[in-house]
């Protein structure tokens, strides 16, 4: 018998990956798909309802006058209620179980707990649905050898009878064994041949003791022949056989001559006589009938006998042929065997995988989902507790980008090592309106400042201060102008001649700083003007001349 395993072993379910799997098809859209068609959601208002979808807001077309829904309509309801139970369906593992927990989300009791019940139904149906499935290939495959096994066997069957019916071999009964397969077969000729041999046997018998009479001695004492024997005689015989054994137990004891033993002799003797003489009291004619009658019954036996050999040596020879005959036979016959339990095995095989899955489930319903007395959301305490951890999280996490983005230097320190150039100096931050008034005095702390810029700069080559030197920033405003116009001072005080140019065109400032007009300067050099040292204007210092930027270029905008 072929034993068929169930789709999933005991043992898998011990198994991470079984529980995983599982997990992942109660998540699954066919079961969704399933559930909505169960309760029919795409034609539940109350279902779209609950999920705060109504007609009013255009995804849902309303019922025609039969309260009936188009095919397009329905297709769309059904897509939006799987949409709608996959993302509200909660499966949830029990840690350290095999229990999982199925809930669904929305705002009428009823439906979700509606939902809950027929989704774990649903996904048991699935589960057996999936094991009778996997076995179609299986029975479709074994159907289609049923039906070649069968009509091989038809074929060998009518193949043994056909040869059969042409050898003239009469089966009349087949013993098989466990297996199937036939051990042994008793044929016509068989068992007339065992009736005729069984009647030959008793036949040769009975002629045996015919003829043992006819020639038997005429000793009617010894052998007395039972047809010449009358009632009389036979009285007589056994009254003389009581007083032979009595006589024999007394000569155990006594010699002849004892009185008893001459009594008892006497007796027989007589007996013997009365013997005699009823025996001889037979006529002749009687004793030739009884004569005649053992050699009537002597030749019927002996012919009986001899009819009984003829026809058992006939069936002998017809019994060899069918001998020989019976060796194909027995092909078409092993044949049929084989074609037999062929398809009895297929047969059963097929009967085992039909009903494999069915019925054996590991999949139970442990609690039903009852209707909630209460909402499960909003849970004020818990979204209070939730918004304050998310914010303080938030916070965080917007400090250290912010941190991480900023790019800005805080510590004249950070120079060096960040950007791996010298550090000339740090200046102070000064207001506007006290910049000439620090920038006269040679002991401020603004003056400080630059004056160590200044030295810094004349030792970073071999030969002073550099000739020449732009000072720039990343943006507007950061001191450009001041700190070109102390410089230029502080050079000037060494009795250094200093050109301070001026080329931040869009926002010209060192001007203002010397109280000078900006109507000529850079701008007229670029513009084409050669004679760019009528463009330098002195200063009230002897040693600083500047060229402001000029006036600003007109920009001719089309439309």
């Amino acid at each position: 018998m072929t034993k068929v395993e169930g789709l999933e072993l005991e043992s898998s379910g011990r198994d991470v990956e079984f529980y995983q799997t599982q997990y992942s098809l109660l998540s699954a859209r066919t079961l969704a798909e399933r559930v909505a068609r169960q309760l029919k959601l795409a034609k539940s208002e109350a279902f779209f309802a609950a999920h705060g979808l109504d007609n009013g807001d255009g995804l849902l077309n309303s019922t025609d006058s039969l309260g009936t829904l188009s095919k397009k309509e329905l297709d769309k309801r059904e897509k939006l209620a799987v949409g709608f139970l996959l993302a509200n369906v909660s499966i949830s593992p029990i840690r350290g179980s095999a229990l999982v927990d199925v809930s669904y989300t929305s705002s009428s009791p009823k439906i979700s707990a509606d939902i809950s019940n027929t989704w774990t139904q649903q996904f048991i149906e699935q589960s057996m649905a999936r094991r009778f499935a996997s076995t179609a290939d299986a029975r479709k495959f074994l159907e289609g050898r049923l039906e070649e096994l069968r009509m091989r066997l038809e074929t060998s069957e009518r193949d043994l009878v056909n040869y059969a019916s042409a050898k003239d071999i009469v089966s009349l009964n087949r013993e098989r064994d466990t297996d199937g397969k036939t051990t042994s077969e008793r044929t016509l000729i068989t068992a007339e041949l065992e009736g005729l041999n069984k009647e030959l046997a008793d036949a040769t018998a009975d002629r045996i003791a015919s003829e043992s009479r006819l020639n038997a001695k005429a000793n009617r004492e010894l052998t007395p022949d039972p047809l010449i024997i009358n009632g009389a005689s036979a009285q007589l015989r056994q009254k003389r056989a009581e007083l032979r054994a009595e006589m024999a137990k007394l000569m155990v004891q006594f010699e002849p001559e004892y009185p008893s033993v001459k009594v008892l002799a006497e007796e027989i003797r007589v007996l013997d006589d009365g013997i005699a003489k009823e025996e001889g009291r037979l006529t002749n004619r009687e004793a030739a009938r009884a004569s005649n009658n053992r050699i009537t019954d002597y030749r019927a036996a002996l012919n009986r006998e001899s009819g009984l050999t003829r026809r058992v040596n006939t069936l002998k020879k017809r019994f060899s042929q069918q001998q020989r005959d019976i060796i194909q036979y027995n092909i078409y016959l092993r044949e049929v065997d084989n074609n037999r339990q062929l398809y009895d095995a297929i047969l059963q095989r097929y009967k085992e995988i039909g009903v494999a899955g069915i019925g054996s489930n590991n999949v139970a319903i442990v609690d039903v989902a009852n209707i909630p007395n209460s909402p499960s959301s909003p849970n004020l305490p818990f979204n209070l507790v939730l918004s304050l951890m998310l914010g303080l999280g938030l916070s965080v996490v917007v400090v250290v980008g912010l941190d991480q983005i900023e790019e800005g230097l805080r510590d004249p320190s950070q120079v060096n090592r960040l950007l791996h150039l010298p550090l000339l100096g740090g200046v102070p931050s000064i207001p506007p309106e006290n910049i000439q008034e620090m920038m006269s005095d040679t002991k401020s702390v603004l003056s400080e400042a630059y004056f160590t810029v200044r030295s810094n700069l004349a030792f970073s080559t071999d030969h002073g201060v550099p000739r020449t030197f732009m000072v720039t920033s990343t943006r507007s405003a950061e001191g450009k102008s001041t700190s070109s116009t102390v410089l230029a001072t502080i050079l000037a005080r060494t009795g250094k001649k200093v050109l301070l140019l001026d080329a931040d065109m869009r926002s010209p400032s060192i001007n203002g700083l010397f109280g000078l007009q900006n109507d000529r300067g850079l701008s007229n050099y670029l513009a084409g003007e050669d004679d760019w040292q009528n463009l330098l204007i002195p200063t009230t210092n002897d040693f600083v001349t500047i060229l402001p930027a000029g006036p600003a270029p007109l920009v001719r905008q089309s439309y």
